[in-house]
């Protein structure tokens, strides 16, 4: 059984930090994709970042570039999500997210195939 566990989230303050985790289990652990995506009230879910385990290539929203950075843990099975910076319009509940037999780095959730619960970060003005 597939099983996505995020933590991390919590409440910051504009311009503070956070570092999200996701520990991943019960599939095999080549060519895949796996990231990170947030969905804030009232909006659609949106791609973050990812990251392809076979080459490394990463994926970000331009909304994040240069404040995020995503990294991974093959052989502990974790990501993670370094955000810095961080802005009120960074509210979000964000999830982990794999996609299995891809060389491909996907941002479209759809092409997802498995989810975490998801972790809360909320920012404040």
């Amino acid at each position: 059984e597939v099983q996505l566990v995020e933590s991390g989230g919590g409440l910051v303050q504009a311009g503070g930090s956070l570092r999200l985790s996701c520990a991943a289990s019960g599939f095999t652990f080549i060519d895949y994709a796996i990231g990170w995506f947030r969905q804030a009230p009232g909006k659609e879910r949106e791609g973050v970042s990812c990251i392809s385990s076979s080459d490394g290539t990463t994926y970000y929203a331009d909304s994040v570039k240069g404040r995020f950075t995503i990294s991974s843990d093959n052989a502990e099975n974790m990501v993670y999500l370094q955000m810095n910076s961080l802005q009120p319009e960074d509210t979000a509940v964000y999830y982990c997210a794999v996609m299995l037999h891809t060389l491909t780095v996907p941002a479209t959730p759809d092409e997802y195939d498995y989810w975490g619960q998801g972790t809360q970060v909320t920012v404040s003005s």
